[in-house]
C-alpha cells in the first residue's frame, strides 16, 4: 500500500508526465493530418507514468519489469494503429514512433528520473520539430 506521502509524490510525477507528454502531442498536433496529438501523448506519458509507479509500488517483492514489457507491447498495439499503408506509401510512421518514444518518457518519469525525461523530451522534440525542417530543405 502506498502512503500519502508516496501517493503526493506520485501525483507530482502525473503532472510532470502529463507536462512532457503536451510538449511533444503539440508539436505533434502542429500538422493537422496527425492522427495522435496533443491529447493522446499527453495521455500516453501519464498513463505510462502510472503504470509504472503502480508496478514498483503494487508489487514490491515482484518482478516490476513485467509490467514495463507489457507497456512496451500496448504502445506498439497503439502505434501501429495510426500507421496507415496505401498507394505504396506508408504514412504516420514518425507518429507511432513519437508515442512509443513518449511511453519511454512517461515510464522515466514514474521511476523517478524527471531529470532524464526531461532530457529525453527536449531530444524527442528537436528530433521531431528541428529536424522536420532540415529534412524539408532536403539537404
Amino acid at each position: 500500500m502506498m502512503t500519502l506521502e508516496q501517493q503526493a509524490t506520485a501525483v507530482s510525477y502525473l503532472v510532470v508526465a502529463s507536462f512532457l507528454g503536451a510538449l511533444i502531442g503539440l508539436e505533434r498536433e502542429r500538422k493537422e493530418s496527425n492522427p495522435a496529438g496533443l491529447r493522446t501523448h499527453m495521455l500516453v506519458c501519464v498513463g505510462s507514468c502510472m503504470f509504472t509507479i503502480l508496478s514498483i509500488y503494487a508489487f514490491p517483492d515482484g518482478d516490476s519489469s513485467r509490467v514495463a514489457a507489457q507497456i512496451i507491447t500496448g504502445i506498439g498495439f497503439l502505434g501501429a494503429g495510426v500507421i496507415l499503408q496505401g498507394h505504396r506509401r506508408v504514412r504516420n510512421l514518425t507518429t507511432a514512433a513519437s508515442i512509443w518514444a513518449t511511453a519511454a518518457v512517461g515510464m522515466a518519469v514514474g521511476t523517478g528520473a524527471w531529470f532524464f525525461a526531461l532530457s529525453a523530451t527536449l531530444i524527442i522534440w528537436i528530433i521531431l520539430a528541428v529536424l522536420h525542417r532540415i529534412e524539408n530543405k532536403k539537404l
